[in-house]
């Protein structure tokens, strides 16, 4: 399709502000977390690193911060697991229901967080609490899991689809049985589609908040609950800026990590 020259300077303008939306207050808070006026005046007065050894010296942030790595991790070893086997089954194999177990897994990333996060609290109410298992880390984990499987699913069976089972029988011809041709020939070739939907899975384990909300409890306190907990009290303003940069941080790097691994194995294939 071929625009006019007026019509690529609008599109270009229309991309420019729409980026100018999404980024400009997030460079609003990297800024803020190095501005040495504790009200935020803009334009910042001075550049100053205080806040952040604040945040550092915080006890109430580095548990927050620990408690969303703990989950992050858990989160995504759950998802590594269920979402490979899931894409290794829609992939390799035809059976009755089987485009239904693939809308299934992708749902839970489509629904609502708000519709996710009270279908879990009330599940967990209804089977776990019987049990004497109460909302916590482990429920967090499992909350994050729902969602998470979708990027590891979606990642291995794009892979698995790319690269069709021509090696798998070309292995199996040579002699090699079904651990063995996993173990040389699948798990290399789906290595990078894994590390990056786990590094996908972690970073939207990481900034979660709607579903955590239902699921964490009193005793869970990740950093996005934190952060919000926080948000309102004055002296606690500067702390709150700097977690949100380090969040910002920490949730954009997975994301060009992955990209990357994604686009050169694009490359290689």
């Amino acid at each position: 399709m071929i625009f006019s020259p007026a019509a690529r300077a609008a599109l270009r303008a229309l991309m420019a502000l729409g980026l100018a939306v999404i980024y400009v207050p997030l460079l609003v808070v990297l800024i803020n977390s190095v501005n040495a006026d504790r009200t935020f005046g803009w334009p910042p007065t001075g550049i100053t690193g205080r806040w952040w050894s604040q945040a550092l010296d915080n006890e109430g942030a580095r548990q927050a911060v620990l408690t969303s790595v703990k989950a992050g991790l858990g989160a995504t070893a759950i998802a590594l697991v269920l979402g490979t086997m899931a894409a290794f089954a829609v992939s390799r194999y035809r059976f009755f229901g089987r485009e239904t177990v693939s809308l299934v897994v992708v749902l839970p990333i489509a629904l609502p967080g708000i519709v996710t996060g009270i279908a879990l609290s009330n599940a967990f109410q209804v089977v776990l609490q019987p049990l004497g298992i109460g909302l916590g880390l482990f429920t967090v984990i499992v909350g994050h899991a729902t969602f998470c499987v979708v990027t590891i699913y979606n990642n291995v069976l794009a892979r698995l689809r790319r690269t069709g089972t021509s090696l798998e029988e070309a292995s199996a011809d040579l002699g090699a049985d079904t651990f063995q041709t996993f173990r040389y020939v699948t798990l290399p070739a789906l290595r990078s589609a894994m590390l990056a939907g786990g590094l996908l899975s972690f970073a939207l384990s990481f900034d979660e908040i709607i579903v955590t909300t239902f699921t964490a409890g009193p005793g869970a306190q990740t950093l996005p609950i934190w952060i919000f907990s926080n948000l309102f009290r004055p002296n606690q303003a500067p702390v709150v800026n700097v977690l949100a940069a380090a969040l910002i941080v920490l949730s954009v790097v997975p994301i060009y990590i992955a990209q990357r691994l994604s686009s050169g194995a694009r490359g290689v294939a």
